[in-house]
């Protein structure tokens, strides 16, 4: 029987390639280490950053570290700042944004995993 570990360590992560001036690098997930069940990834938005409307189909745990973040989720506008941490369930319409004057660093995790094909971005 093979030697398989009961942990992976991941020494460095996949950092995904943007175009809008913010760092995503994956620790954890599909990407990084063939990783489905959930992903989990340290992100910078710089100012005045955001992107589209997205309905994924996985759940999405934001923890803000430093900054402010700006959430439109179903009709509602949510922020937060460093410390604080939002939920936000699969099926859920929601804009992610930094309009703010600073960067925002933060972590996601994603349940199941990121995945470009499950995230449904709106053009």
């Amino acid at each position: 029987m093979p030697d398989v570990k009961n942990y992976f360590r991941n020494p460095q992560p996949f950092r995904v390639p943007t175009t809008d001036g913010k760092l995503i690098e994956e620790h954890v997930g599909l990407a990084s280490t063939g990783t489905g069940q959930y992903s989990v990834a340290h992100m910078v938005a710089p100012p005045q950053w955001g992107e589209p409307y997205q309905r994924p189909e996985f759940d999405e745990i934001t923890i803000v570290v430093r900054g402010r973040k700006r959430f439109e989720i179903d009709d509602e506008v949510v922020e937060l700042q460093a410390g604080e941490s939002l939920l936000i369930r699969a099926g859920a319409r929601v804009r992610y944004s930094n309009p703010f004057d600073a960067e925002c660093e933060y972590w996601s995790v994603c349940v199941p995993a990121f995945n470009p094909a499950t995230v449904h971005r709106e053009p």
